[in-house]
């Protein structure tokens, strides 16, 4: 058996000994998985963002616009001086600006336009019968934004349409959930899969 595959092994079940309760073990291996991550995620920004984007396209290319990068990162640690703290404001302005000029496009295309697009589907097919999933989502739909219309009480028809878009709210929310517990069970039956089966060999 690799050294690997027994430190693996011994990690796994210390983090399972939570199961029981919290324990030295259980600490002490969830401390040594926060300090491994962190110095691979320092590891990694120095070799493949600063030695690889910033100081050897500055130096062999003599790349001068690297520069402003280079002095707006310099700038974030001013913030652990009282007196020059305000200058760390000026990269914060810029990461958040640029992120925002980022993010904003693509989370209108892909969360807004996108979905907009889905719901505009024909109520009939090819062939002239109805489309028992396009009407589902304009139901959907119209009831759901029904439930978020404020500006009238949810009272006579309007309220029964209110009330069946919390249907469609608590299966998507259901479905939602559902989905993240097959996932984390997907990730433990991986974990059992690897004690059974690498570590303590008792299955094939």
């Amino acid at each position: 058996m690799e050294a690997g595959t027994i430190v693996a092994g011994i990690l796994t079940l210390a983090i399972l000994s939570f199961l029981y309760r919290d324990n030295p073990v259980y600490k002490m291996a969830e401390y040594l998985l926060i300090g491994v991550s962190i110095g691979y995620v320092l590891v990694i920004t120095w070799t493949n963002t600063l030695v690889s984007l910033l100081f050897e396209p500055l130096w062999t290319d003599s790349n001068l616009w690297l520069l402003i990068p280079f002095v707006l990162g310099l700038l974030m640690w001013a913030r652990f001086h009282r007196k020059t703290a305000w200058l760390s404001r000026i990269p914060i302005g810029f990461m958040i600006g640029s992120g925002a000029g980022v993010a904003i496009p693509a989370m209108l295309y892909g969360r807004t336009l996108k979905q907009m697009s889905a719901t505009i589907t024909p109520l009939m097919d090819s062939s002239g019968v109805p489309d028992l999933s396009g009407l589902i989502v304009i139901i959907g739909l119209l009831t759901t934004l029904s439930y978020f219309y404020f500006s009238r009480e949810h009272k006579g028809y309007f309220g029964g349409l209110a009330k069946l878009g919390t249907f469609f709210l608590m299966i998507f929310f259901g479905t939602t959930f559902g989905y993240t517990v097959m996932s984390r069970m997907s990730t433990f039956i991986g974990r059992m899969e690897f004690l059974l089966t690498d570590f303590l060999r008792l299955t094939n």
